[in-house]
């Protein structure tokens, strides 16, 4: 496919999307499909091989959380700070802060995975793209250093949703906000949470281009 079709795919669901992109900035979109696709080639970092698929299957998909997360960002007094946990290839976390640099350069992101391969990609992802407000962190989810905490975790096909609380949970600043992406409805796996965190919503998701379910599990964490 050309640059130009992977163009109309992007921009065409960007519109579905109902998402405010500026051409410079889908233009970094393409390149980190096309950085992906030239990594994957070697280092097997997504099932996903077609760079439209890319677009569809990981950009759209990550980006289709976006006004969630800025309703979960909206009280944030300074600046907020996102943790992308078993960030993989760097999704959802790159396609978002993409998005962001621009309506909120102040925005903090951490792309968190223990795959060595995975957080060297995410770096030179993050360098070629120019994004200084991107920090990448090698380390497995229980040992990481989250400091005072952030004002978002988010998932994407990461662990089971009691899981992801039990080992990444401990990362999100009392009253901040868990987000885990999921498939299909995942309501089996909301009757055993553990304590300490209150359910916000599941929130179907609705990705262009893509005839699958999607879902997004919005926690609380509890005050202390």
């Amino acid at each position: 496919m050309t640059d130009t079709s992977l163009g109309a795919v992007l921009s065409a669901g960007l519109q579905a999307l109902n998402l405010s992109c500026p051409l410079e900035v889908q233009a970094r979109l393409l390149d980190y499909v096309r950085l992906l696709h030239k990594w994957n080639r070697v280092y097997n970092l997504t099932a996903v091989r077609d760079p439209a698929q890319m677009v569809t299957r990981h950009v759209l998909d990550s980006l289709a959380v976006t006004p969630f997360l800025d309703d979960a960002l909206t009280d944030t007094a300074v600046h907020g700070r996102i943790l992308d946990v078993g960030a993989g290839a760097g999704l959802p976390g790159i396609p978002l802060a993409l998005l962001s640099a621009g309506p909120h350069p102040e925005r903090e992101f951490v792309l968190l995975d223990s795959n060595s391969k995975k957080t060297r990609f995410m770096q030179q992802a993050v360098m070629e793209l120019g994004l200084p407000g991107v920090r990448v962190a090698h380390a497995r989810t229980e040992d990481f250093d989250a400091g005072q905490g952030f004002d978002v975790v988010i998932s994407r096909a990461f662990a089971a949703v009691a899981d992801m609380l039990a080992g990444a949970g401990q990362h999100c600043r009392p009253g901040g906000m868990i987000m885990a992406m999921k498939g299909a409805d995942p309501a089996a796996e909301l009757s055993n949470l553990p304590a300490g965190f209150e359910l916000e919503g599941v929130y179907p998701l609705q990705v262009p281009g893509l005839d699958e379910a999607r879902h997004l599990v919005c926690l609380r964490r509890e005050m202390n």
